[in-house]
């Protein structure tokens, strides 16, 4: 089922008062731990790449017990991009893991995602040393951010090779990410980009019924990278159909591909503080 959401005068208002409501509470501080090394055994020492790629950025709050966490991808298409945490989700009352992974060309597939369920196991296995809730991590990211959103979180194999049980992840909210093979992975094949292809690196191909909740977010679909609403419209229709019954898909109309996150992110903090509260 398709769901719009067009941004009223009254939407954005009730934004900014909870955004306002946000700030005035409870003198909540945080800090950032930065350059964190998430694998953590000697051979990624060794790896000058892995070094200096495989890092996050953890920004949590003081003085708060069993906070959620979000783990954050940024997007480049696999090929560029950098960690930073969105300033939307900022002074939210949770943390932000901000992560980067290896890039094409100097390494292909499957080592970005590798790298992303790397990052989201340490945050599992490791928030509560900060005081955040192993049982309240979410996955995000846009773009090619939101690819490894979704294979991270649906194809538990990935998650496994780290003993972490990816149903345990509290929700996934990929923003515009594939759901068919990215076009990096068939780039690397030479594969046209325009020639979709559905297989193991495809989110498509791991449509389950005993997914975590999860939440697609589009751009317009006249907008938006080729055909990139359509296959996470097919994406929700086919994961309602498996019987996944938390499954909820956005089309922002009025916005493009990289004009989404902003309005996105509102949506974002939303669903984590909705399946936080229940």
């Amino acid at each position: 089922m398709k769901k719009y959401y067009p941004f009223t005068i009254s939407v954005c208002l009730m934004i900014a008062v909870a955004q306002l409501c946000v700030a005035q509470d409870a003198k909540v501080e945080y800090t950032t731990k930065t350059d964190i090394l998430y694998y953590e055994n000697a051979a990624s020492l060794e790896d000058a790449y892995i070094n200096e790629r495989c890092r996050l950025d953890l920004y949590y709050p003081t003085g708060l017990k069993d906070f959620p966490t979000i783990v954050w991808f940024h997007g480049g298409g696999l090929q560029a991009g950098n960690r930073s945490v969105p300033q939307a989700l900022k002074e939210q009352g949770f943390a932000v893991a901000a992560v980067n992974y290896r890039l094409n060309p100097k390494v292909k597939c499957p080592a970005y995602i590798e790298d992303a369920a790397a990052s989201v196991a340490w945050v599992m296995k490791r928030i509560d040393e900060f005081g955040g809730s192993p049982q309240r991590v979410f996955v995000s990211g846009h773009s090619a951010g939101g690819y490894l959103t979704s294979m991270v979180g649906l194809d538990k194999r990935w998650l496994a090779k780290h003993g972490v049980d990816a149903d345990r992840i509290a929700g996934l909210i990929p923003f515009s990410g594939h759901t068919i093979t990215h076009f990096t992975v068939r780039d690397e094949r030479g594969i046209p980009r325009e020639r979709p292809i559905v297989d193991k690196f495809a989110p498509l191909y791991h449509v389950r019924s005993d997914a975590p909740p999860i939440v697609f977010i589009t751009g317009d679909r006249e907008m938006e990278m080729l055909g990139r609403y359509e296959e996470n419209a097919y994406m929700a229709r086919m994961m309602k159909g498996a019987g996944h019954k938390a499954t909820t898909l956005y089309e922002l109309q009025g916005f493009d591909h990289g004009g989404m996150a902003k309005p996105a992110h509102d949506i974002l903090v939303r669903f984590v503080k909705e399946i936080v509260s229940e």
